[in-house]
């Protein structure tokens, strides 16, 4: 399998919006990662929490990957305590269209502030 993972893809809506092309409610920032509000919030705490680098879904991580995943969940543990979340939130991700993946930029939803249902779609 090719090697899907490139430094940025100047088509994707992520990618423009990590190298501020296009603007966002941006939560917090490192040299990894970018967490930003999500445009249709479905809780009061809804953000997405992306890598820099355009990795297009989970399916194409590997085991190098394994720091960029610490530090996406550490940015997200970041803004649960910021929002007093504690131990009441969800961190989804989708692979593929037909699971409801609608950027081709790997992501994860933190939703939290409100009871969840399940199953959740």
């Amino acid at each position: 399998m090719a090697d899907a993972t490139v430094d940025r893809d100047p088509n994707c809506l992520f990618c423009k919006i990590v190298a501020g092309e296009i603007p966002s409610d941006l939560v917090r920032e490192d040299e990894l990662v970018v967490v930003f509000r999500d445009i249709n919030p479905r809780a009061p705490t809804h953000v997405l929490a992306v890598p820099r680098q355009h990795i297009p879904s989970a399916y194409e991580l590997t085991d190098a990957d394994g720091p960029l995943l610490a530090a996406l969940f550490a940015s997200m543990r970041a803004v649960v305590d910021e929002a007093g979340l504690g131990r009441a939130y969800r961190i989804v991700t989708n692979v593929g269209a037909a699971a409801g993946q609608s950027v081709d930029h790997l992501h994860f939803h933190l939703l939290g502030g409100r009871q969840m249902s399940w199953p959740p779609g």
